[in-house]
Formats: structure tokens, C-alpha cells, sequence
């Protein structure tokens, strides 16, 4: 049985989500102690929780130890079993982070699954609805299987209560991907989506976005919904290039003005157009695990964060494959798996 410090590197959930994932592909059973030991709250919690459970129920597996603040576990891995499942957290954790779990093996699987997956959909430190439909799953579906997702109702903290499937059609085996070049960019936008909230909210966002990157009316989108239980706001900017598109986002928070939210998010997206690599630096630890199960892929990014050199380590724990992350300019960093 593997034995993994959850305390390593960036010490978080992510540790879990990928050995949760490939335990069940490689049928390596693990133990996982100091759980998110450098989390201000230790141990899984109600979202940490739901990916056990969830991994534990596609892959007929058994889960020793684990519980709502748990700080050790164990995983045994069974059979991987598609089909139909849903997975409820209960609160507003991430569902985004749950599927990282449970999308690659459903992904090698031998039939496809529908997931159904109720929680928050647009979460603070979570990669948003968003990212994963325009960024991520069209990537994926370029190494083999086809991924869609359809959103049914947003799910903004405190109480979630956001919906969305996923259904799956795997492949036999993953195709290799390469992303060292961006090519050209295509297209800029902005999107202000405001949830059982005021208009002018979206509004003081996009002027912000016209303002410091030059964007003009015909690019900047204005949604208003009242599809969710409580209010909610997301300030997205999409960066089309000819090998893939990012997804820049803030979530609203309660006391943080509407303007500092869209300032934060035009400086990660003026920083990317910057560097010139292809891959963000939220892209950059997810591309890892279906590069690893191709046997090889490479793509170029911002420095490599601590996700993303903690997500190597533990990939290799499970994987026969090496990772390299080399500096080619300043900002500029080439990271290559090798079988």
C-alpha cells in the first residue's frame, strides 16, 4: 500500500482528487496521512469527503477512516464500474473538484456514465463551470474520449444547491498532447454574469475590463439569470488562441467591491498574454494526469506553481513516467512527461 503525505507541497485537497483517481486506474491502494495538514481547516471536508465517496462508488472500493475532518484514510480500489451515479456534497464545496476524482477512470472505462452532480458550481478556489467546458474538457476530448457537461442551475456559497451533468464516452487508451505553442490569439471576451443581483454589478465589471485591456462593447457580454437558490456573480475573460482556449475568473465575494473582483481577474489574463506560453497556470496541474496516461505530452507555461510540482510528485507515486519542468526564459517554463 502506498503511503502519502498529505502534507506535502501545497498540501491540499488536490493530493486526494489525484490519488483517489489513479489508485482506481493502476489499482494501487494508498493511505493518505496529515490530510490538507497546511489547510486552515485540517482533514476532509463535506467536498474532500464527497470525492472519496464518489471515487469509492465508480470504483468499488473501500475507504477506511474517512470522515468529516479525518486527518488519515485508506483506499482500496476495486473494479471500475460506469454507468449512471449522482453525487450530492451538501454544501457549497466544489462539484469541479469532485469530477477530477472520478472523470479519468470513467474516461478509460469500458461503457460510458452519466454523472449528476449537485454543490457549487462557481467556487472562490475552484476551477469554475466555466474552465472546465471551454479549457479543459476540449483538451481531454483531443487525447480520446468525448466529455460534455451541461449546466443546470448555479451554485454560489453558502448554499450551493448548483446542478450540472457530465456524461462520459471513454476510450481504449489516451492519445499524447502537446501544447508548447499558443499560436495566434483569436478572440478576447468578457463576461459579467449577475445571479438575483443587480445589473450594475456586471456593469462596473466590464467597464474595468474596457478600460485596462482595450476591450470593446462587441466583446463584452452582460448575462443577468435567477437561475439558483441564493445571488451569486462570476467575471470571466476568455483568451481564444488557435490550440485552446482560457478562461480567466473571479467569483463574487460578500464585502469585495465588484471592480477589485474584475481587476484581479485582468491581471491574470494580461499576465498570460504576456508570458506567450499556452497552458495558465490552473490548466498546468490538470494537464498532468491525462498527459501521464497517454505516456507522454508537453506543454509550456507560466513558472510552475506549487499545485502543479506537488500534483508531479504524487503522479509519479502511482505512474511509471518522469516529469521535467524546465526554465526556458524567465517566465517561461517547459514541463515534459516521458513513459
Amino acid at each position: 500500500m502506498l503511503s502519502i503525505d498529505g502534507s506535502y507541497g501545497e498540501g491540499g485537497g488536490q493530493i486526494i482528487r489525484t490519488s483517489l483517481a489513479l489508485s482506481l486506474i493502476t489499482g494501487k491502494p494508498f493511505r493518505v496521512y496529515n490530510v490538507r495538514a497546511r489547510r486552515d481547516k485540517p482533514g476532509l471536508q463535506r467536498q474532500h469527503l464527497t470525492a472519496v465517496t464518489a471515487a469509492a462508488a465508480i470504483g468499488t472500493a473501500t475507504a477506511e477512516g474517512a470522515h468529516v475532518g479525518s486527518k488519515e484514510f485508506s483506499f482500496e480500489p476495486g473494479a471500475i464500474q460506469p454507468g449512471e451515479y449522482k453525487f450530492t456534497i451538501g454544501t457549497a464545496g466544489s462539484t469541479m473538484l469532485v469530477l477530477q476524482a472520478v472523470l479519468p477512470p470513467l474516461m478509460l472505462a469500458d461503457a460510458p456514465s452519466l454523472l449528476l452532480f449537485e454543490g457549487g458550481t462557481h467556487n472562490v478556489k475552484a476551477p469554475p463551470f466555466e474552465f472546465i467546458r471551454k479549457t479543459f474538457l476540449p483538451l481531454i476530448n483531443k487525447t480520446g474520449p468525448t466529455v460534455t457537461v451541461e449546466l443546470q442551475r448555479y451554485g454560489f456559497y453558502p448554499p450551493g444547491g448548483g446542478r450540472f451533468n457530465v456524461y462520459v464516452e471513454p476510450a481504449q487508451e489516451l492519445r499524447r498532447l502537446d501544447l508548447v505553442e499558443r499560436g495566434a490569439v483569436l478572440s478576447r471576451r468578457a463576461r459579467a454574469l449577475c445571479v438575483n443581483l443587480p445589473a450594475h454589478v456586471g456593469e462596473r465589471e466590464l467597464a474595468v475590463v474596457s478600460e485596462q485591456m482595450g476591450l470593446v462593447p462587441d466583446q463584452l457580454d452582460l448575462e443577468v439569470s435567477d437561475n439558483a437558490i441564493s445571488a451569486g456573480n462570476v467575471f470571466t475573460i476568455d483568451v481564444e488562441s488557435e490550440h485552446l482556449t482560457e478562461v480567466f475568473t473571479g467569483v463574487g465575494e460578500r464585502g469585495v467591491r465588484a471592480e477589485s473582483i474584475a481587476a484581479r481577474v485582468v491581471k491574470e489574463a494580461q499576465s498570460y498574454l504576456a508570458s506567450g506560453a499556452p497552458v495558465g497556470e490552473h490548466l498546468a496541474d490538470q494537464l498532468l494526469i491525462p498527459m501521464a496516461l497517454a505516456g507522454g505530452g508537453a506543454f509550456t507555461t507560466a513558472t510552475p506553481t506549487p499545485h502543479t510540482t506537488t500534483n508531479i510528485e504524487v503522479v509519479k507515486k502511482f505512474l511509471p513516467v518522469d516529469i521535467t519542468t524546465t526554465q526556458l526564459t524567465e517566465d517561461v517554463w517547459k514541463v515534459e512527461v516521458f513513459s
